[in-house]
């Protein structure tokens, strides 16, 4: 796990429109859609509403009355990882994946209908992390962000960063900002030079089980209480809580093993 860069959005911030490129949505596909709801529900104070069924059972989670990702279920039959996946906003996402593809990565869904919501597609990047792509309908994404229980940050974990920052920057026209340490194979990418998110080398210390991999981070208002909560609701603490320059960070998997990382602001 890497520090995270810097915030998604200010405090609170209310998203009216996210600009291309920047991550604008998070989804997981999960096996147990009760269980999964019941978990996050606990830990972040979720609840969830009926949402777009295009790939199958799905429910958006809403903070306060504002949707702030989403959770689907996976068929019996499809033995995916389940991982939370980041969406990129785009304007038109049928020319976003036209790009995708022309740069050596891959459209696995879509581009598709996700009835009055949007359109989305899902694909990955030529290392085999996979993201997706949202053009907002009626939902334009994540509503709120910078508030516990909202997710603040995106890092790609891969091998090295020098093809997929290629890839990214051609397929989002991300402006990019390198780590200064030398031996630091790390670039933060910007949107209207605001970090959005992150992309981590770590050659061959990358784990073999998982390959290269977008994780989430998402903010809470107490980290050691939120530890607490996840290991009592069947979770797992990967990576103890530590200090980074943009606060206290621990990384977690769910019951069935989805990872994602906690952080608790400084401020």
């Amino acid at each position: 796990m890497t520090e995270a860069g810097g915030p998604a959005g200010p405090i609170g911030t209310a998203h009216a429109r996210y600009a291309p490129g920047t991550p604008c949505w998070v989804s997981l596909m999960a096996h147990g859609l009760t269980a999964t709801q019941a978990f996050y529900g606990e830990l972040f104070g979720w609840e969830f509403q009926p949402g777009p069924q295009q790939l199958g059972p799905y429910a958006r989670a809403l903070l306060d009355g504002r949707e702030v990702a989403g959770i689907g279920q996976l068929a019996p039959d499809r033995h995916l990882p389940v991982a939370w996946t980041p969406y990129f906003a785009s304007d038109d996402v049928d020319s976003t994946a036209e790009t995708v593809r022309l740069c050596g990565g891959t459209i696995g869904v879509g581009p598709l209908e996700a009835a009055e919501a949007g359109r989305l597609a899902i694909g990955s990047d030529p290392s085999g992390a996979v993201f997706g792509v949202w053009q907002a309908g009626a939902l334009v994404g994540t509503e709120i962000t910078g508030v516990p229980g909202t997710p603040v940050w995106y890092e790609l974990t891969t091998y090295e960063t020098a093809s997929v920052r290629k890839f990214y920057s051609t397929v989002f026209a991300y402006e990019e900002e390198a780590a200064p340490a030398a031996d630091f194979d790390h670039v933060t990418l910007h949107v209207g030079g605001r970090p959005v998110a992150g992309v981590h080398g770590v050659g061959a210390m990358l784990a073999r089980d998982q390959g290269p991999h977008w994780t989430t981070y998402f903010e809470v208002a107490d980290l050691g209480a939120a530890l607490t909560l996840v290991a009592g609701l069947g979770g797992r603490v990967l990576e103890p809580a530590h200090d980074s320059a943009h606060g206290r960070v621990a990384a977690v998997a769910d019951p069935e093993g989805a990872h994602f990382c906690l952080i608790q602001d400084p401020r």
